[in-house]
């Protein structure tokens, strides 16, 4: 099964692949395209890949530990799959120990990033790739995952730090792929079609998140001080 899986999502990767290498081609042809076109595709060609730097983070608050590769499947998102959708788990475990889980090849799932309860954020996959977290691939391939450690049992889990850190992560995921900051983009495990996950559970205040959401939506809107004095 996991070799046929490899060879479905190679076969879907260079088929999306092949049309823009052909367009491309088509255009270079006629010298239709311009140079720096052309630069700016250049890595989408089958088998070549984004170029990235080992540790680099793409939420400037996270700390970067690698997940093992056998948790996640390399991709040049939002080209090759469209981000549409933050998903909110829980761990079911301590912080650490999720980092452990997802470090696992045995494991057999992760998400891009982990809250802890003191307000801490780490990625482990890039946003460019897909993470096996949502138990259904479509939503995986169009999807950012965030786990929160703690249980879903206990509310006095969801802290205070968590929730204003979290909210923070997830408008900027939303600000970046131009996702609405609504609950239909924004969803629980639970949420996911197919999925026999009951997270982030009955004590996780929707209500209270999405409006943090929003409101550091709208402050990472704003124009900085020193920025609005530049342009005046």
């Amino acid at each position: 099964m996991g070799a046929q899986k490899a060879s479905e999502d190679g076969d879907r990767r260079i088929g999306r692949r092949a049309l823009i290498v052909g367009g491309v081609v088509a255009a270079a042809g006629t010298a239709a395209l311009a140079r720096d076109e052309l630069a700016r595709l250049w890595w989408r060609v089958p088998g070549v890949e984004k170029p990235r730097e080992q540790g680099v983070v793409d939420y400037a608050g996270a700390r970067w530990v690698a997940a093992s590769d056998a948790n996640w499947r390399r991709a040049d998102r939002p080209d090759d799959f469209g981000v549409d959708m933050v998903i909110v788990h829980v761990t079911q475990g301590s912080f650490d120990s999720a980092v452990q889980a997802f470090q696992d090849p045995d494991h057999q799932a992760a998400s891009h990033y982990i809250v802890g309860q003191d307000g801490r954020v780490t990625q482990m996959i890039r946003e460019l790739d897909v993470a096996y977290h949502a138990g259904n691939r479509d939503y995986n391939e169009r999807s950012v995952g965030i786990e929160h450690a703690g249980f879903v049992d206990r509310p006095e889990d969801f802290t205070d730090e968590m929730y204003e850190a979290s909210a923070r992560l997830t408008a900027r995921i939303c600000a970046r792929y131009g996702i609405p900051v609504d609950r239909d983009h924004i969803i629980g495990h639970v949420e996911v079609p197919g999925t026999d996950h009951t997270d982030p559970g009955p004590h996780w205040d929707w209500d209270r998140y999405m409006k943090l959401v929003r409101r550091a939506r709208t402050m990472q809107a704003r124009p900085s001080p020193s920025a609005s004095a530049t342009a005046g």
